[in-house]
C-alpha cells in the first residue's frame, strides 16, 4: 500500500509541538504563551461584547425614551400642531411625531422631595415615538386623561417618594404665583396612575402627565404646545434630518436632537470601547510575542536535530517552515480556545452576573448611579473575526525571526561537540 504523502515541514513541526522537552522550562514557557494568548483573546471578545451591550442599551432604552429630535417655536408656543405633525409625518425618514410640553419641578410625598422632569404628552401620539408603553410596571399610559391630573412615575422615583398607583403626589414648579396673601410657588396635586421601568437613570428623573393638564399647569393658551418630538428610522441621521425639516418649515422652528442631551454619553462609550480594545489588543500582542522566546529556546534545544536534517539535504526554507508551523500551531490553539471561551462568556455574562448578584445579595450596577441596572452583552461576529484574524496574524509574524535563526544553523558548528 502506497504511504500517504505528508509534507516534511508539517510533519516535523507538528511532532515538535507535541514532543516532550529535555528542558521542562521550555514546555512551561510554551504553556504560558498559549494561556496568555487564550486569555487575551477571550477577555477582548468579552469586553467588546459588554461595550457593545452598553451601546445597544443606550440606543434602545435611553434613546427610546428621550426624543431623537425636537422641533419647537422661537420664544413662542405652537398652536396648529396637528397640521405640523401631519406634514412632518410625511417625511420619509420620520417614523413618528408627538406633541409635548416640558416642565421642571419637584415632586413631594410624605416628606420626600425629588427633582424631576415632567413631560406633558398625548398618550395616543406618544407611543409612536417612545417605548414607555412597553415598559409599564403598573397601570397603563392610556390612563392619562385630560382634566383628571394623573401622573405616571418612573420606578425609582416612585420608590423614593413612597408613592404607588392611587396615591397623591404634589408637583411644585419653580414659578411664583402672586396673590393677596403673598408670593407662593405653583403647586398641583396629581394622582399616580402608572409606574414605568426601563432600567435606566430615567426611572429616577422622569414623569408624564397629560398634555392638556400640562398646558393648564403652565398657563398656556388652549391647544398650544411647546414642541414636537420626532422618532427617525436612524437616530444617527437625526441631527441632519431635523434641521432639514426645520428649513422646509421656513426656519420658524428651533431644531434640537439627542446628541445635545445624551451625545456625550454615547461618545464616551465609543471612546472607551476603542481604548479598552486597544489596551487588550496590546495584551494579545505581548502574549503572541512570547512565542518568539518559546521558539528561540526550542531552536537552541533542537540545534543538533536541525544540523542532522541539514546534512540529510533539507533546505533552509523547509527548516523555516518547520518552526513557523510549530509557532502557528501554538498561536492557533491559543486563539481558537480563547475565541470559544470569549464567545461562551459573552453569551452568558449577563445571567452569570445576575446570579452572582443574587447569591451575594448586592447590585454591581445601580440605576441610581449608572444609566442601566444590569451588565449587558451583545456579541458581534465582525468583532470576533477581526480579533481572531489579528491574533493569528501576530502569532505567525512572531514565528518569523526564530524560524529564520533556525534556518541559519550551520551543521558543522552544531555537531562539533555532539
Amino acid at each position: 500500500m502506497r504511504p500517504m504523502f505528508r509534507p516534511l515541514s508539517l510533519y516535523i513541526g507538528w511532532r515538535y509541538t507535541g514532543a516532550k522537552r529535555r528542558n521542562n522550562f521550555i514546555s512551561f514557557i510554551s504553556l504560558v504563551s498559549t494561556l496568555g494568548l487564550t486569555l487575551g483573546v477571550a477577555v477582548l471578545i468579552l469586553v467588546l461584547s459588554v461595550m457593545n451591550g452598553f451601546d445597544r442599551e443606550l440606543r434602545q432604552r435611553i434613546l427610546g425614551m428621550v426624543p431623537h429630535a425636537t422641533l419647537s417655536g422661537y420664544q413662542q408656543d405652537l398652536t396648529d400642531w396637528q397640521a405640523l405633525i401631519a406634514r412632518i409625518s410625511k417625511h420619509p425618514k420620520v417614523e413618528g411625531a408627538a406633541p409635548y410640553i416640558e416642565a421642571q419641578g419637584m415632586l413631594t410625598n410624605r416628606g420626600q422631595v425629588q427633582g424631576t422632569l415632567v413631560y406633558g404628552i398625548d398618550p395616543d401620539y406618544e407611543q409612536k415615538v417612545s417605548i414607555i408603553g412597553q415598559h409599564m410596571q403598573q397601570g397603563d399610559i392610556s390612563a392619562l386623561q385630560a382634566g383628571e391630573f394623573g401622573i405616571v412615575l418612573g420606578d425609582i422615583l416612585s420608590r423614593i417618594l413612597g408613592a404607588q398607583v392611587g396615591d397623591k403626589v404634589t408637583l411644585v414648579l419653580p414659578e411664583a404665583s402672586i396673590s393677596v396673601a403673598g408670593v407662593f410657588p405653583r403647586l398641583k396635586r396629581f394622582t399616580v396612575v402608572g409606574v414605568f421601568k426601563v432600567g435606566a437613570e430615567l426611572d429616577a428623573s422622569m414623569a408624564y402627565i397629560h398634555l392638556q393638564d400640562a398646558a393648564k399647569l403652565k398657563r398656556m393658551s388652549s391647544g398650544a404646545i411647546e414642541g414636537v418630538r420626532l422618532k427617525l428610522d436612524n437616530l444617527f441621521d437625526a441631527p441632519a434630518e431635523v434641521r432639514r425639516i426645520a428649513a422646509v418649515e421656513g426656519g420658524r422652528l428651533r431644531a434640537s436632537d439627542w446628541t445635545r442631551t445624551h451625545g456625550n454619553l454615547f461618545q464616551a462609550i465609543q471612546l472607551e470601547k476603542k481604548m479598552i480594545g486597544l489596551l487588550l489588543f496590546i495584551i494579545i500582542a505581548v502574549a503572541a510575542f512570547n512565542i518568539v522566546s518559546t521558539l528561540i529556546m526550542v531552536v537552541t534545544d533542537k540545534r543538533s536535530d536541525i544540523a542532522i536534517l541539514r546534512t540529510m539535504g533539507v533546505s533552509s526554507a523547509t527548516i523555516m517552515r518547520i518552526f513557523i508551523i510549530q509557532g502557528g500551531v501554538i498561536g492557533s490553539f491559543g486563539t481558537l480556545v480563547g475565541t470559544g471561551l470569549g464567545i461562551l462568556l459573552s453569551l452568558t455574562v449577563t445571567d452569570l452576573i445576575a446570579w452572582v448578584e443574587q447569591l451575594f445579595n448586592f447590585q454591581i450596577l445601580s440605576a441610581e448611579v449608572y444609566f442601566i441596572s444590569y451588565l449587558p452583552s451583545e456579541l458581534r461576529w465582525d468583532d470576533v473575526i477581526i480579533i481572531c484574524s489579528s491574533s493569528l496574524a501576530i502569532s505567525l509574524l512572531a514565528t518569523i525571526y526564530p524560524a529564520y535563526r533556525a534556518a541559519q544553523t550551520k551543521p558543522a558548528e552544531a555537531l562539533r561537540y555532539e
